[in-house]
């Protein structure tokens, strides 16, 4: 069993007054500051919301969660540092990191390590290195975007696209695999402009939007940069349909970007307007305990610790190795484990198969146009 060593003053008081105490240690390595902490400070109080409720309940195993934090810094060496500070902590299983150039790094620390970690990245990059120990809460961008293609072919009747994308291990894996999905559907690129990560100025990406004939634009980019191009856009009345996937109509994007939101139309797999009760119950809770709205990285944190309970009990004891072996080609049914809030299946490299959804931006909220099938 991964457990704590040794009791804390705060700990030995705690027991004394016939509290419980937190015996098995899970890590949350999220980008707690810097550029990506519009993502990771999401992510990680869905986790925390999470692991309180099933503390609440009794834990795992009859074991309390101890929690921990550690800042990424959106650094992705700096994260590295602290994947590697968790597992010297002795956690059982890492959460985390959101931002894909960060996971790529840290990830091989924990597989070195023999540890188990869930990560809330996309890029198709993670779960096609090999990584036994690396598990997905939401899929890769390359199992995504083929649906958002046949919308922009079929329903847009768009056959000419520009695409704007960020220049990170996140945003070249979207690129890629939107590339690809043209390439498929005959949709023709007419301009691909990389962004830097932080970026403030889009005046100068947008103006070349506007003249490239382009009948459509897709973009790929994280929370900030999202919002701060649409707003330019709509400076600039660009005139063309703007669509990507998650992050683009997510609502943290909405809550930066105001009425430029607008819409955006997007494939999403995770969100707070999904027709499903179980995610609708989590994001009013969510709103309730934190005061703002859950968007997809808070789904897929919450998701994740629950996710750690139930592999864990399947397996019946805290055994890292039987951990990751139960969790590839596993299976979970909502209605049976409720914490994952949809029917949801991993394969042998860590990625994850559900449905998920279209959506526009209709009067600052994410609005439900299809609900799409697992591939």
């Amino acid at each position: 069993m991964i457990r704590k060593l040794a009791l804390t003053t705060t700990a030995v008081a705690a027991f004394c007054a016939g509290m419980a105490t937190a015996d098995v240690r899970i890590a949350s390595v999220a980008e707690l500051s810097g550029a990506g902490a519009a993502a990771g400070a999401v992510w990680h109080d869905g986790i925390k919301m999470a692991v309180e409720e099933i503390n609440a309940a009794g834990g795992i195993l009859g074991e309390q969660i101890d929690l921990v934090e550690y800042d990424s810094q959106t650094d992705p060496q700096n994260s590295r540092a602290m994947v590697q500070k968790a597992i010297d902590e002795e956690t059982f299983v890492l959460l985390g990191t959101v931002y894909s150039s960060s996971t790529v790094v840290n990830m091989l620390v924990a597989q070195q390590n023999g540890v188990p970690q869930i990560t809330g990245s996309e890029s198709p990059t993670i779960t096609a290195k090999g990584n036994p120990y690396i598990f997905r809460t939401a899929f890769g961008a390359q199992k995504g975007l083929p649906k958002l293609g046949s919308y922009i072919k079929n329903d847009l009747g768009a056959s000419k696209v520009a695409v704007i994308w960020a220049n990170t291990e996140f945003g070249k894996g979207g690129h890629d695999a939107f590339l690809s999905v043209a390439e498929a559907q005959g949709i023709e690129i007419v301009a691909n402009i990389p962004t830097e990560q932080a970026q403030v100025d889009f005046a100068a990406d947008v103006a070349k939007l506007k003249s490239s004939g382009a009948e459509a634009v897709f973009s790929y980019m994280t929370e900030e940069e999202s919002a701060r191009f649409l707003i330019e856009a709509a400076k600039q009345d660009l005139g063309l349909p703007i669509v990507g996937d998650t992050v683009v109509a997510s609502q943290k994007v909405i809550d930066l970007a105001g009425e430029a939101a607008n819409g955006v139309a997007s494939h999403v797999g995770l969100t707070a307007e999904a027709p499903i009760p179980a995610i609708q119950e989590m994001a009013a809770k969510f709103q309730e305990k934190f005061g703002y709205g859950a968007d997809h990285n808070a789904i897929k944190g919450y998701i994740g610790a629950y996710m750690i309970k139930y592999v864990t009990e399947k397996v019946g004891s805290f055994d890292r190795q039987a951990f990751a072996d139960t969790l590839h080609g596993l299976c979970l049914n909502a209605s049976e484990y409720p914490g994952v809030l949809m029917d949801v299946c991993w394969d042998d490299t860590g990625e994850m198969s559900r449905e998920s959804f279209l959506v526009e931006v209709v009067d600052g909220q994410q609005k439900i146009t299809k609900t799409l099938p697992a591939n």
